[in-house]
């Protein structure tokens, strides 16, 4: 299956795109959000005196709804401090150029804009033109997942307000593994996954999962249970590092095994690759948590086969990263806005509160970050929650399994890498895994082209 070309337009829509959950080419930086992104422009109504207007800038058009939704219930509790969001969604790449212009020219910036997660990192060089928000962050900090704030910080000062947690989780096929004597909750570490792997193929023919081209989810996941990143500790570009190496020559023995293989789009979150979950023809995915929303919406054959359980691990004693978070919007304010301080208490009700949160999954099915709701089982199991009625076990008891074990690359938060992302998902994973490439050579290879790229600017 040569994806190369396709590969190449994943990443630009992806990592622009996806708002069912925050995905990236990056395999976790993608977002989830940025799929539904048709420029359009949407106002408030509000009534009354003192009314303040916020301007809103977004790739993701459901965010626009929800965020209205939330205002709504802002006003109603600050009669006092109402606002009035005007929003206008725009093409990913479209919104980003646009904010980098205004932020350069000091002209024509938004009040309030979302900022995908690899895209991220280029507005914390030089003069950071984004609002501090260690303030309005702090009354709810406590509850929010540490590394969904970290990615959008630098030298202690958070910028940007998260999302969901895009927590990595694996999706089982309860249903095929159990026909073909398999029970998912065996599976703890990566050598059991794999010896699952190979006994479901020699009992159906189908594969097990997949083996990610477009994308990095179980790449990135992986790198980091063995403590590596694409960045070593001074932030020098280290992508042929030793535990990249062992991550994807561990890849390279799942897919020679015959169990694990390439998939159409690259990748489970692509609509080349839905229908190949959607038939039986792949059992398990790992992928961020906002996946549960590609599976109701796209999946719908399978509904009451899918089980949610934590990710295998290389060893059962390993270290505290068990799992990562996969994709992401930070929602950022403009610093030099005339209301930038009511802007930022606003958001951070939207985006941080317990009450927004419940929404959060109610309505887009994200893992909230706030985890005050996460132990709310008149939320996580409610009954007629349509994300509850489709999977077979409680999607809440996994995260809670994984709450303290949570971690993150710290290449998420360096300029380069948006750089390193276009990089595997265009040219390395290819290599190596469409190709036949040595793994050595493919990294060093990239590790080169990159090394290049950097010096030239």
């Amino acid at each position: 299956m040569k994806k190369r070309g396709l590969a190449a337009l994943l990443c630009a829509v992806l990592a622009a795109t996806t708002i069912a959950g925050c995905s990236s080419a990056t395999g976790n930086s993608a977002s989830t959000e940025k799929g539904v992104s048709s420029a359009g422009k949407k106002a408030m109504e509000v009534g009354g005196d003192n009314v303040t207007t916020l301007n809103v800038w977004t790739f993701i058009e459901l965010h626009q709804d929800f965020y209205v939704a939330m205002a709504e219930k802002w006003n109603e509790a600050h009669p006092d401090k109402k606002v009035k969001l005007v929003l206008s969604n725009m093409p990913y790449d479209d919104m980003h150029n646009k904010l980098s212009l205004a932020l350069e020219s000091g002209e024509g910036a938004p009040d309030i804009v979302d900022i995908e997660l690899g895209k991220f990192p280029a507005y914390m060089v030089g003069k950071i033109g984004l609002m501090e928000l260690n303030d309005v962050i702090a009354p709810y900090k406590d509850n929010i997942v540490k590394s969904r704030l970290d990615i959008y910080s630098k030298d202690g000062k958070e910028y940007g307000l998260p999302t969901h947690v895009g927590t990595t989780v694996a999706f089982y096929n309860e249903k095929l593994l159990n026909d073909a004597g398999i029970n998912y909750k065996d599976i703890k570490t990566w050598d059991q996954f794999k010896e699952a792997g190979v006994k479901y193929h020699e009992a159906t023919g189908k594969y097990f999962a997949c083996v990610e081209t477009s994308a990095q989810w179980m790449v990135n996941l992986m790198l980091a249970q063995k403590g590596g990143d694409y960045i070593d500790k001074d932030g020098k570009l280290n992508i042929a590092s030793k535990e990249m190496e062992e991550v994807l020559e561990y890849i390279k023995g799942m897919q020679e095994t015959g169990a694990f293989a390439t998939i159409p789009g690259g990748q489970p979150d692509n609509e080349e690759a839905y229908p190949f979950y959607n038939s039986g023809d792949y059992a398990v995915q790992i992928m961020p948590f906002w996946q549960t929303s590609r599976f109701v919406n796209y999946m719908t054959d399978i509904k009451k086969q899918v089980a949610i359980a934590p990710v295998p691990v290389f060893s059962e004693s390993d270290g505290e990263v068990a799992t990562i978070g996969g994709g992401g919007t930070g929602t950022a304010i403009i610093k030099s806005g005339k209301n930038a301080q009511l802007a930022a208490e606003v958001m951070a009700f939207i985006k941080l509160s317990e009450e927004s949160n419940k929404e959060v999954w109610n309505v887009l099915g994200f893992d909230p970050v706030n985890t005050a709701v996460w132990n709310d089982t008149s939320l996580t199991q409610n009954p007629d929650n349509k994300f509850i009625q489709y999977f077979t076990n409680y999607p809440f008891d996994t995260l809670i399994k994984t709450k303290d074990s949570i971690g993150i690359l710290q290449a998420y938060t360096d300029e380069k890498y948006p750089s390193i992302n276009n990089e595997f998902c265009n040219v390395t994973l290819n290599s190596i895994f469409e190709d036949g490439m040595d793994v050595k050579e493919a990294l060093l290879q990239s590790q080169q082209t990159l090394d290049n790229e950097f010096k030239e600017k």
